[in-house]
């Protein structure tokens, strides 16, 4: 039997514990893409459209800086990626490119946003989670920098 991406949502850490209404719910701004090794998924200042739950493979978080790229972070399996969907002016704040071949599901930013506007219960759940990633990614920026610079 064929899973809905409900159903694949269900299973990942990040919608742990949602219910089933919720699920369904954010499922209907849900479609499965995939990235080539090397492909830009974000660029840095472009309009932020989609976050993504990376079902298979790695991307990187970069920046240029001193005329190189840097890599501040590589997410993989299981990682939800864009954060800058949440609040204007919606752009991405770093490139953020496949390292591998690449599945995951898309979420139509614009979407959510109405959906968590139209249901301030899950509207106020998705910020919670997302906050947590924001929270993550700024620590293991930190953490890389510190490595970078001991």
């Amino acid at each position: 039997m064929k899973k809905t991406i409900s159903d694949l949502l269900a299973q990942e850490v990040f919608f742990r514990n949602m219910t089933k209404d919720q699920l369904d719910f954010i499922a209907g701004c849900a479609t499965n893409v995939h990235y080539r090794d090397g492909e830009f998924i974000g660029l840095r200042g472009k309009l932020t459209t989609h976050f993504y739950l990376i079902r298979k493979g790695r991307v990187a978080f970069e920046v240029e800086a001193a005329n190189r790229t840097v890599i501040i972070q590589t997410v993989a399996e299981s990682d939800v990626i864009g954060w800058s969907w949440l609040q204007p002016p919606y752009t991405w704040r770093y490139d953020v490119r496949a390292l591998d071949d690449v599945s995951a599901i898309a979420f139509d930013a614009k979407c959510v946003r109405e959906k968590c506007e139209a249901d301030p219960v899950f509207g106020f759940e998705m910020y919670k989670r997302f906050t947590r990633i924001v929270i993550e990614r700024l620590e293991a920026t930190r953490e890389q920098l510190t490595d970078m610079y001991a």
